[in-house]
Formats: C-alpha cells, sequence, structure tokens
C-alpha cells in the first residue's frame, strides 16, 4: 500500500523536474539576450563570454530607446499592426460566417482555394505587390504597409472551424426571433467562438508586428522602417555598441510579451476548441 502511494508522488516530481527543466531550457536563450544587453560588449568578450553580467550598463535600454528612434519605430509598428489586426478580424470573421452558414454555388471550390493560398509564401507575390504598390504610389505610407494584409486565409480557416460548433438549433431558434444574418453573427455566433476569435487576434498580431520581409520592400526612408526594420542596422556599426542592438530587441518583445501574457487562456482554449469539427 506504501508503495503504491508513493508512486503517483514520485511521477508527479518527475514530471515537474523534467517541466522545471524544460523551462529552463527555453528560457536560458532569453537569459543570454538579457546578459548581453545589460553587459559591457568589450570587456564581455575580453572575459570570455561567461555566463554572468560583465560591467552591467543599466542605462542601456534608455539609450537604445533614445539614440536608435524607437519610439517612432514603435509608433508605427503599433498603428501598421493596430490596422492590420482590426480589418483581418472584420474580413475573417465575414468571410468565416459565410462559408458555415451560408449556401452558395460553388461554395467548397471557392473555399478550397481560400485555404489553398496559405500554401503561397510571400516571396512568391512580393515583386507583383512591390510593384502594384508603386504603381499606386504607396510606397513609403500606412496604406502599402497594410494593404496586401488585410484578409488572411488562416483567420478565414479558424473562424469558420469554430462556427461550425454553434449548434443549428441556436440558428433556427434564431431565425425564428426575427434575427438576421449580421444579428446572429455578432449576438450568438462571435460570443460563442470567442476563445477562438481571441487566439486569431494573437496570432495576427504577432504576424503584423514581427513582419520584416514586406515592410524592407515597401519602404525606402529611414522615417518609415518599422520596428522590426530599425533593429538590423541598431548597435551594429560598431563592436562597442552591440548591447545597444540587445536591448533595442528587448524593447520591441515587450508590447508581444504582454499580449500574450493577457491573452494566454483565450489562445490556448482558442487553439483546442471545435479543431476538429468539419
Amino acid at each position: 500500500m506504501a508503495t503504491d502511494r508513493r508512486s503517483p508522488a514520485l511521477a508527479t516530481a518527475g514530471w515537474y523536474v523534467l517541466l522545471s527543466a524544460l523551462s529552463l531550457l527555453v528560457l536560458f536563450p532569453v537569459y543570454m539576450l538579457v546578459l548581453r544587453a545589460l553587459s559591457n560588449p568589450l570587456e564581455y568578450i575580453a572575459q570570455g563570454q561567461p555566463l554572468y553580467p560583465v560591467q552591467p550598463e543599466w542605462d542601456v535600454f534608455a539609450t537604445a530607446f533614445s539614440e536608435a528612434d524607437l519610439g517612432r519605430a514603435l509608433g508605427l509598428s503599433a498603428l501598421v499592426t493596430s490596422i492590420i489586426v482590426v480589418v483581418q478580424l472584420l474580413t475573417s470573421v465575414l468571410a468565416a460566417y459565410a462559408f458555415a452558414f451560408l449556401e452558395f454555388p460553388l461554395k467548397r471550390v471557392m473555399f478550397v482555394m481560400v485555404v489553398g493560398t496559405l500554401l503561397l509564401p510571400i516571396e512568391v507575390t512580393l515583386i507583383a505587390n512591390v510593384e502594384t504598390m508603386r504603381t499606386l504610389s504607396w510606397l513609403n505610407s500606412v496604406q502599402g504597409l497594410t494593404f496586401p494584409f488585410l484578409a488572411t486565409a488562416f483567420g478565414i480557416f479558424l473562424i469558420r472551424q469554430g462556427f461550425l460548433g454553434v449548434p443549428g438549433e441556436l440558428r433556427d431558434a434564431a431565425t425564428l426571433d426575427g434575427y438576421g444574418h449580421l444579428r446572429f453573427l455578432f449576438r450568438v455566433a462571435m460570443p460563442m467562438t470567442r476563445p477562438i476569435i481571441g487566439s486569431f487576434v494573437v496570432i495576427s498580431f504577432l504576424g503584423a508586428w514581427n513582419q520584416y520581409v514586406w515592410p524592407r520592400f515597401a519602404t525606402d526612408r529611414q522615417s518609415w522602417q518599422t520596428v522590426q526594420v530599425a533593429l538590423r542596422s541598431i548597435g551594429s556599426d560598431r563592436v562597442d555598441r552591440l548591447n545597444i542592438g540587445f536591448a533595442a530587441a528587448i524593447v520591441a518583445a515587450l508590447p508581444l510579451l504582454a499580449l500574450l501574457i493577457f491573452f494566454q487562456r483565450q489562445m490556448v482554449r482558442g487553439l483546442t476548441a471545435g479543431a476538429v469539427k468539419g
């Protein structure tokens, strides 16, 4: 009996040890990033790159923010990301509702074609999109940075899967109560799939905030560089200023960290709810 009682406790302890080890493994690169940001670059290299700070420079984050003009880059990235997330959410919800609840010719074919665009990397359409933006004189502009990403097949697919989990009886009852499509969408379908929509918002934000390839080609002026493009040149010209680049990367990642902490529960629930209903 004592052995039987001890076995679950040992198994639980073993899982905690394993998870703790995995957590340390995942967090180690983050620790090294902070370490390199705080340490004096020349002294850190001279001492053999130890696992502790060397001559910490506590003002490096303020230096990175001011000298690298991170405030402007962060503001532009926040504006571009907000526009992309809001419009992607609107287009994805409306398209997903149509594919989930409406009947129209070639519905399945059109859905397959939409999902098929997920197989196309950005490089396939990059040149055509750049030429289109140049023709419209949208280079170095907010519309040029946002327009190619205002709809996403992934959002349509994810939210459609959530809508398919809404019971058909609710749709019939809403119709009997006089609900139109928009009223049913905003009062019934979206509230019932809130975790999935929340997870999509997080994924959309991460994708828009971390964009590098498109902003790199859609802008040729420093004043229009988003934060990810600006990070490329911060502190990279001199060895004694490498820590400024590391500090700027940490500052740029703070909005993502805050978003993940705030939406972590909705994201987990959204990615596991209704994922197999088709």
